[in-house]
């Protein structure tokens, strides 16, 4: 069950960067309910420990912190004026990323079927 309101927590995070004034990629690693997510996923997942579902887990905590990696880098680069055009490329590809992670994540959970990471 927690892993379908991880799941969700990060759709609505993603759903506040579409509508609201952020970006997709803001709104998922800097908004309440991505960071409630994260922090969920870590005090649940030892519950999950040994079953298919600890999968889900990793793939979670492992999209945040790729998220925000990868943010960080177009960050960056955007900021050196010069490779601001593929930090811009950067930030779209990875919204895409994101967008097809948690839908596919929570697919395969609705499925009963495990990630592969």
């Amino acid at each position: 069950m927690a892993a379908h309101i991880v799941y969700g927590l990060h759709s609505f995070a993603i759903l506040l960067g579409i509508v609201g004034a952020s970006t997709v990629i803001g709104g998922f690693v800097g908004s309440l309910p991505s960071i409630i997510a994260v922090i969920l996923n870590y005090v649940k997942r030892g519950d999950a420990r040994g079953s298919w579902v600890a999968s889900h887990f990793r793939w979670q905590i492992r999209t945040f912190w790729f998220a925000l990696a990868w943010l960080l880098v177009a960050v960056l680069l955007i900021v050196t004026l010069v490779g601001a055009p593929v930090g811009i490329g950067l930030l779209v590809v990875l919204t895409i990323w994101l967008i097809y992670r948690i839908a596919r994540g929570w697919l395969r959970l609705l499925d009963r079927q495990p990630m592969y990471v």
